[in-house]
């Protein structure tokens, strides 16, 4: 993923949400449920309107695990399509390889799913794809390679799936390791806790 100066764990109890996937995460908030720093329990500073909308895009950007003009550029896209701006851009973000990898559980996290696909782990359509940015089209079939198949992190990320997964935009055949990417998912579909109107309120001053 995109490298920040910042460790993880700090970042995620900064957003108050454990933006990276990880389990241990979850533990770190549920024992630190409050910012980081020293005086972080007492601080009680008012936050203006341009912070808070600062730090929603940051949110999203190391969730997603992008550069700044990275993000940026998958915002000048999503500015360009028809429909809302901030549901465009999400669905761009939502539709990248290693998100989809992620979703689909090939991957316990987006760090992990962006490193499967730079390893050359998986296949698009029967073809090694191993740009994390690739974005997928509806159809679009993903699978791990057979030489892969064995990777004990793969298999144990596919493990902890149980039942089915509740995204109705992806399809998932845990036995065989593959999924496909069947519709760009709506905004409602996504089951994110972001709010991408606040980024769109940032770039538009």
């Amino acid at each position: 993923m995109a490298k920040t100066n910042q460790p993880r764990g700090k970042l995620v109890r900064k957003f108050g949400e454990n933006i990276f996937g990880n389990p241990k995460y979850d533990r770190l908030l549920n024992r630190k449920p409050y910012g980081p720093g020293q005086h972080a329990q007492s601080r009680r500073g008012k936050v203006s309107n341009y912070g808070t909308q600062l730090q929603e895009k940051q949110k999203i950007k190391f969730m997603y695990g992008l550069l700044e003009k990275q993000f940026r550029i998958t915002f000048k896209k999503a500015e360009r399509l028809k429909g809302e701006t901030g549901t465009n851009m999400l669905q761009l973000l939502e539709s990248r390889l290693d998100n989809v990898v992620y979703r689909l559980g090939f991957a316990p996290t987006r760090p992990a799913a962006r490193q499967m696909v730079s390893h050359k782990h998986l296949l698009v359509n029967g073809i090694i794809v191993n740009i994390p940015s690739f974005v997928l089209k509806p159809g679009d079939k993903i699978s791990v390679r057979d030489k892969s198949k064995k990777i004990d992190l793969i298999l144990d990320s596919i493990r902890k799936i149980k039942g089915d997964i509740n995204l109705a935009w992806l399809d998932l055949d845990k036995a065989k390791m593959t999924g496909v990417f069947l519709n760009i998912p709506e905004r409602d579909e996504m089951n994110l806790t972001v709010n991408e109107q606040l980024v769109v309120e940032l770039y538009s001053k």
